[in-house]
């Protein structure tokens, strides 16, 4: 039986497995750096399977499956991530989550559950493929510093050289059953900005006896929005929002300090390096016309995902043979931002999209919201092309 067949038959008979791991972990989420249940059921699976696996970074783990003739030097690796979101779920589905404000709202869930249907379905046919095999099971994705970040200083990922690192992940823009791809840049970077300005605060009445951080903290937000209609490259797509503006006084007494908090994202590693400069320098500037004192923080966030041209290319041929020509989506550049960059900017790598819409008119919602729900029809597709891409890249020498 050729390995597409057997891929299809395996993955028929282990979809209603596969989906109640999913629903177990999606009724019992965690958040960034706290998946301790989830850790524990995704070894309880591979176990079950007699799948070798060893923890990385705490709470993530990662899958060893060995061929033939292995080769643990080059793996394929294949990688979901396992956090959830503080978000109060509002889906009312029977498996909803059982804990106040925390929800699996970006399909990390279903990530998890085709990455452990895809080892299994691997692990059945290991005697059959040379090579490696890597499922990284990777937590704290929403949550700076990231956890691929963090992965990629365990002692296990310092002198590897993977052959292909791939990820996916779902979205309700397409219904189940189509995946897509983007060559080349795809994702922004993300870095948090963090201001504090600070002044002398008093009555409302005598602005002439303060220093006005109010006033001076309005103007720095306007003058950094500059950045982007004057600085930057029009061919560079840039985002710098402030979606946070403390300022804790009253109708008549200006506070001492505001705080302010955004976010920068763009598609340009050295462009992204000059905004966060002229940022402190805008600020400082403005602080000093003013008369009071400004402290920025700028994090380093996560980069820019960047998908091999040529690794892309194979996959998005390999999910053709899956699904259909007529089923693959060219996918536009993206503002939002995935700590998979950080895979991105040292390996190998593609980033892709599952489609886990509803052909039925069912509204999935959005991403991020109380109210996403994902197709689960989407995860027989998400463990085919994960199967097929790994032994795909296997023989590539």
């Amino acid at each position: 039986m050729p390995f597409t067949e057997y891929i299809s038959a395996i993955t028929e008979k282990i979809f209603s497995e596969i989906t109640e791991l999913r629903r177990d972990i999606h009724k019992h989420p965690e958040l960034s750096f706290k998946e301790f249940g989830t850790a524990l059921k995704i070894e309880e699976f591979l176990n079950s399977n007699c799948i070798k696996n060893i923890r990385v970074v705490e709470t993530g783990v990662l899958a060893i499956i060995d061929g033939k003739n292995p080769a643990p030097e080059n793996p394929v690796i294949l990688r979901a991530d396992t956090d959830a979101l503080k978000i109060q779920e509002e889906t009312g589905l029977d498996f909803a989550s059982v804990y106040d404000g925390i929800m699996h709202a970006c399909g990390h869930d279903i990530h998890t559950a085709c990455l452990a249907g895809s080892l299994k379905v691997l692990n059945s046919m290991k005697d059959k493929f040379n090579g490696t095999v890597w499922g990284l099971f990777q937590p704290g994705e929403e949550y700076l510093p990231g956890g691929a970040s963090l992965v990629l200083k365990e002692e296990i990922f310092r002198t590897v050289k993977p052959k292909v690192v791939i990820g996916q992940h779902v979205t309700p823009e397409f219904e189940a059953g189509k995946f897509g791809f983007r060559e080349g840049t795809y994702m922004a970077s993300s870095d948090e900005i963090r201001i504090t300005v600070s002044g002398t605060g008093g009555h409302g009445g005598l602005p002439h006896m303060l220093t006005d951080p109010v006033v001076a903290a309005a103007q720095m937000i306007v003058s950094l929005q500059q950045i982007v209609s004057r600085n930057a490259d029009a061919s560079i797509p840039t985002v710098l929002s402030f979606g946070r503006f403390i300022a804790d006084g009253a109708t008549n007494i200006i506070p001492s300090t505001v705080e302010i908090a955004g976010t920068l994202r763009t598609l340009d590693e050295e462009w992204r390096k000059h905004v966060k400069q002229r940022i402190v320098e805008i600020c400082n500037g403005t602080a000093e016309a003013f008369n009071v004192k400004a402290e920025v923080k700028i994090g380093d966030g996560y980069p820019c995902v960047v998908n091999d041209p040529d690794v892309t290319g194979i996959l998005r041929r390999e999910a053709i043979e899956i699904v259909g020509k007529e089923n693959i989506v060219d996918l536009g550049l993206r503002m939002t931002s995935e700590d998979f960059g950080f895979y991105s900017q040292k390996y190998l790598s593609v980033f892709y999209r599952l489609g886990s819409g509803f052909s039925d008119g069912t509204e999935p919602g959005s991403p991020h919201t109380s109210s996403f729900i994902v197709n689960e029809e989407s995860i027989p597709y998400g463990i085919k092309l994960m199967a097929s891409a790994a032994l795909k890249f296997l023989e590539i020498r």
